[in-house]
């Protein structure tokens, strides 16, 4: 028998219309701040992978899906959307107006080891804000993702924040890491080795047992920051008071890509194991000349999918209830109910009915399989007296109500 890829799942309708659920929630939360939504392509050119995330992080160097073309090109599955949304945004000179709000949903490719809420091909939900500087504006981004899972019903979540300085601040910081590094290469990983010459921070950021040990005493980057990265980050977080969200700083955090400035936070939540991160982010000022772009600050974030599905379990609790239309009779009266029908689905109603003209027992049995909430049966009799009867299968109760406008009184016992 046919499988799956290991590291690849089926998204079956029984929770597909939980994600939908998370996605109409992020839809109209980020509008609500002036949000545009932007679709990217699922492949690129691997050189802008590799110059915007970094040569030697995990990623690059592990775990993107990379090949060449038929003309020989390297290209690549996007293992994660700022790069092609930056990409985009230097493309077709965006930049030549007002700051930019995009988000983006799709897949994204990682070859990594496979466990709980995480796959291979994994989904995200992903907002930049593109050319303003203000801190003011990353802690309204953090407040708008804390909204975001208040309105979801998220419990239990923790926004963690650091800063990252600058290209300034941080050369300095680097090489007191490095130094302090130097009397731990004992106990150090073999990754991590490599990363003390190339890249320390990635050392930090390490979840191997005797690396987290040996940097348990390392120096903070708080300490080394800069006057301008330093004050840009106590506004980011006086601002998040002001607005009553609350941060815990935490001095280890650094992400996994090399793009990052100043602030970087990640959103923690409890129920999911050691795999805890659902969101992270930050700003990077840089990325966008980087790539080829005029200076422009940046900030944004990525949000896990599947780790939101493993946390928001109750799907069958939004799925949209579902209305059977029961016809017995003549032609005259399946053409009644076939006009029932359309005009309950154009007001947006989900309908399921019977196609063989079966009797009604048959029919209500067919409803009851396919978990319909209400069942409409219209027989000749009903049709005669310009009526419909209403049988709520939970309830377990009927009601017998007129044909016009029936469409408005389902509308109305859908959603109360």
């Amino acid at each position: 028998m046919l499988r799956t890829i290991r590291g690849f799942k089926d998204i079956l309708p029984a929770e597909i219309h939980l994600w939908q659920h998370i996605e109409e929630t992020a839809r109209k939360i980020f509008e609500s701040y002036g949000f545009s939504e932007i679709r990217i392509p699922i492949v690129e050119r691997t050189d802008l992978f590799r110059r915007s995330i970094g040569e030697v992080t995990d990623i690059v160097e592990k775990e993107m899906y990379t090949f060449s073309d038929r003309h020989g090109e390297s290209i690549t599955l996007r293992p994660e959307g700022t790069a092609s949304v930056v990409r985009a945004y230097i493309e077709h000179k965006l930049y030549g107006g007002p700051i930019s709000k995009l988000y983006y949903m799709g897949p994204m490719f990682r070859y990594e080891r496979p466990q709980k809420g995480r796959y291979r091909q994994f989904y995200q939900i992903g907002a930049e804000v593109l050319g303003e500087e203000s801190p003011r504006l990353d802690a309204e981004i953090l407040e708008m993702l804390m909204r975001f899972f208040s309105h979801l019903k998220l419990a239990g979540t923790t926004l963690q924040i650091n800063s990252l300085g600058c290209r300034i601040c941080r050369p300095g910081y680097k090489d007191e890491l490095k130094r302090y590094l130097g009397g731990k290469r004992g106990v150090l990983c073999e990754d991590c080795l490599k990363r003390v010459e190339i890249n320390p921070l990635r050392v930090l950021d390490c979840k191997s047992r005797g690396c987290t040990e040996a940097t348990s005493g390392a120096p903070s980057i708080l300490e080394h920051l800069c006057d301008e990265c330093r004050g840009h980050f106590h506004a980011v977080l006086d601002c998040l008071q002001t607005a009553g969200v609350h941060a815990v700083t935490n001095k280890r955090m650094v992400r996994g890509l090399d793009y990052y400035t100043k602030t970087t936070f990640e959103v923690t939540a409890e129920g999911i194991g050691a795999q805890n991160t659902i969101a992270a982010g930050g700003r990077y000022d840089m990325l966008v000349r980087d790539l080829g772009g005029p200076d422009t600050p940046c900030f944004g974030f990525a949000i896990g999918m599947e780790r939101m599905g493993l946390l928001l379990k109750e799907a069958t609790e939004l799925k949209k209830p579902l209305v059977f239309v029961a016809v017995f009779g003549g032609d005259d009266v399946h053409a009644a109910g076939m006009d029932v029908i359309d005009r309950l689905r154009e007001h947006g109603v989900a309908v399921e009915r019977d196609y063989e003209r079966k009797g009604i027992k048959p029919q209500l049995k067919r409803a009851n399989r396919l978990g319909a909430r209400y069942v409409l049966i219209l027989g000749t009799d009903e049709l005669a007296a310009g009526t419909i009867a209403v049988k709520d299968m939970e309830a377990g109760t009927q009601e017998v109500v007129s044909l016009e406008g029936i469409e408005a009184t389902v509308v109305k016992k859908i959603r109360t």
